[in-house]
């Protein structure tokens, strides 16, 4: 069916939304192409896209398909309960009640937050819970236009490949999604939850103090980003005992984001807010969550202004601080090991093996780490300490089965206290690190390629790398690894098989200075990323290296 004829399908639907039936009316063309050219894809990290009208957009008749979807493998595989939660974004209230609904004229049981909760909550209300799934409503750090649709598993870690390859059949099976119908249900399947998860969880958060007893003498400046992390955040903070300054304007939930010019702590642009207040208060740490509370950004007080950290940055600063803390206090973990992904520095891994934890990579996405910390549990080979991303996501204790924004500031506070007892800022803490491992530099670049063009123009790029390897002058490329053909090629040569990893279209560059480059598709816009990490024998030689390689790949993916 061409896009033509799904949108005149859509717009002669009887049952097709009358908000939606508006939409498709004023669509020009290539609004309508880019709407209707495919359906939207429900995968391993359940769907996100721009709302609106469409079979290629988030709305209540796509949500409705993945819902059924979900509810008719639960039925097939004899599971029940499910967990749902939803951040601040537009119509995630009344997508997360929908599904409630629908689940419930399916014979399933829900436990639904009548407010926001964060992705974090609510992965510790589907263990909590004792469900055997889960539904997060949110589009994570995306731009406004956006939401989305994560699902979780029994263990409250969202649906690995295998799994997800079950739940997208059932939900491919489904032809008719304008059709599909709520009708009755029954009432008493839907249980709504707050205060006693929200208590159990906050419990569980403040028991990852490692220092109790430290004086809690430093000014943090935090922002919610008008999202879900503001109660927990500030409710931890107030029960640890530090001293927290509110954004007060990007405190409340706000679906068009108002107040910032960006939600995304990757961002420069999501801390003109907390700069701005920490000037006045003279903070000395700065903290902004993503909407869904499931990331963290950190900012530092350094030579008189503010110095933003990355997100690879403030995980080997968490785990320097874990694992120094740790050893300073003699707890000994047996078979320590710690995950972060392929395209996560190796500064991290460094700051592992110093103090003798193993470090195992995974692929992007956190669901990978959830799944890892399950299997070691169940054989107790391994003993899990940390777990992080470098796009700003970490997990201090397992509670949890996805990146902890929550966990992450309350540890992340208590470090920079810490420090700041020895006269120390967290950048400090990377600069020690630099002078026992080497100096890193992390950075990214992202090319956007909306629509059908851009689809066709992504694979166009990572097909002609893999046809035409590229190269950098002054520089050698020891080593390939290709995880979509799942082979690794050396300098020589030599091809290998690439084993330890599901298939995903990345590729990733291993330079012979310590450095690497790798690029994929993102999973959840129309971008190409890449990813570029570079090992110097200073910071600034790292960064300029970075610059060196950045003008360069720009160049090559053009």
């Amino acid at each position: 069916m061409t896009y033509q004829e799904k949108y005149n399908e859509w717009l002669n639907h009887p049952l097709l939304d009358k908000s939606l039936k508006a939409e498709l009316l004023s669509m020009s063309k290539k609004d309508i192409e880019n709407a209707f050219y495919t359906d939207i894809q429900f995968g391993t990290a359940g769907m996100r896209g721009v709302m609106g009208a469409g079979s290629n957009r988030i709305n209540i008749h796509t949500i409705r398909k993945a819902t059924l979807g979900f509810a008719n493998y639960l039925n097939k595989y004899h599971k029940d309960g499910v967990a749902i939660s939803y951040d601040n974004r537009n119509n995630s209230r009344e997508y997360a009640y929908d599904c409630a609904k629908l689940l419930a004229s399916q014979g399933i049981k829900t436990y639904l937050f009548d407010t926001l909760r964060p992705t974090p909550e609510l992965s510790f209300a589907v263990r909590y819970c004792k469900c055997d799934g889960g539904i997060m409503i949110t589009a994570s750090h995306n731009p406004r236009e956006y939401n989305g649709y994560k699902l979780y598993d029994e263990t409250g870690c969202q649906l690995i490949p295998e799994v997800a390859a079950l739940v997208t059949k059932e939900v491919d099976a489904i032809e008719d999604l304008l059709s599909i119908d709520i009708g009755e249900y029954d009432e008493s399947l839907i249980n709504i939850i707050n205060e006693e998860v929200d208590k159990a969880y906050y419990e569980n958060v403040l028991s990852i103090s490692l220092r109790k007893d430290l004086k809690k003498d430093i000014k943090i400046i935090y922002s919610p980003e008008h999202g879900a992390s503001y109660v927990p955040v500030k409710e931890t903070m107030a029960m640890a005992g530090y001293n927290l300054v509110v954004v007060e304007n990007q405190a409340y939930p706000d679906g068009n984001f108002s107040n910032t010019k960006s939600p995304n702590p990757e961002e420069k642009l999501a801390y003109e807010g907390v700069i701005e207040l920490a000037r006045k208060e003279d903070g000395d740490l700065l903290l902004v969550c993503d909407p869904d509370g499931d990331r963290m950004g950190v900012g530092v007080k350094k030579d008189g202004d503010y110095l933003i950290l990355n997100g690879n940055q403030t995980g080997a600063v968490l785990l320097e601080y874990i694992l120094s803390t740790y050893k300073d206090l003699g707890i000994e973990i047996k078979n320590p090991v710690m995950f972060n992904t392929i395209v996560t520095s190796d500064i991290g891994e460094a700051v592992a093996n110093y103090y003798g934890v193993e470090c195992e990579k995974t692929l992007t996405g956190f669901k990978y780490i959830g799944n890892k910390v399950k299997q070691y549990e169940e054989n107790g080979l391994k003993n899990y300490v940390f777990g992080y991303e470098e796009s700003y996501g970490s997990l201090i204790k397992p509670f949890v089965r996805d990146k902890d924004a929550t966990q992450a500031c309350l540890m992340l506070a208590e470090a920079a206290t810490y420090y700041h007892s020895l006269g120390k800022n967290l950048f400090d803490v990377i600069e020690d690190i630099f002078s026992r491992v080497g100096a890193y530099y992390d950075s990214q670049v992202s090319i956007s390629l909306p629509g059908a063009d851009g689809a066709v123009k992504l694979q166009q790029i990572m097909a002609g790398l893999r046809e035409k390897p590229f190269s950098i002058e002054g520089y050698t490329i020891k080593k390939i690894e290709d995880y979509k053909l799942r082979k690794t090629t050396y300098l020589d040569g030599q091809v290998q098989e690439l084993n330890g990893f599901d298939v995903t279209d990345a590729l990733k560059y291993y330079l012979d200075d310590g450095s690497f480059i790798a690029i994929r598709p993102s999973g959840t816009e129309p971008k190409c990323k890449i990813y570029l990490s570079t090992k110097a024998k200073t910071y600034k030689e790292a960064i300029e290296k970075a610059d060196y390689f950045t003008n360069i790949l720009k160049e090559i993916v053009k």
